[in-house]
């Protein structure tokens, strides 16, 4: 592996759109940013942060999500979702994260993903279906 050292941070944006609402996810029946978009937007940006650092043919899997959704936001919204990188772990990486919007944190969490053997894995979660 490359030098990876914590406290990195990645940052990715997305406009809020109607895909995007919690009553077209299925998870409300309002039309604001649903929160397991909010949760997907912040893995996004932990994966892109530590994939640059892996050998060809790794990868990394989440394993663990815990987020605060503590502000809701509205088709349209620019949401910035960042992973910053507090542990290494052998194959284990934690993330401190957080989302906001133009008015401030929409969200906080926490995320853990391992990394693997991106053929082997497949190989392997493939093979369930055939028992």
């Amino acid at each position: 592996m490359n030098d990876i050292t914590t406290g990195i941070v990645k940052e990715i944006s997305a406009n809020v759109d109607e895909a995007m609402l919690a009553v077209n996810v299925g998870s409300g029946t309002l039309e604001v940013l649903a929160t397991p978009v909010v949760a997907a937007l912040m893995e996004k940006a932990a994966c892109e942060l530590v994939q640059p650092y892996l050998p060809e043919g790794i990868t990394t899997v989440g394993t663990m999500i815990s987020i605060n959704h503590i502000s809701a936001s509205s088709l349209g919204a620019e949401i910035i979702a960042e992973a910053r990188l507090t542990d290494i772990a052998d194959r284990k990486y934690t993330f401190e994260l957080t989302a906001r919007d133009n008015a401030g944190v929409i969200a906080t969490g926490k995320h853990e993903r391992f990394t693997v053997k991106s053929q082997r894995f497949m190989e392997k979660t493939n093979a369930k279906l055939d028992k």
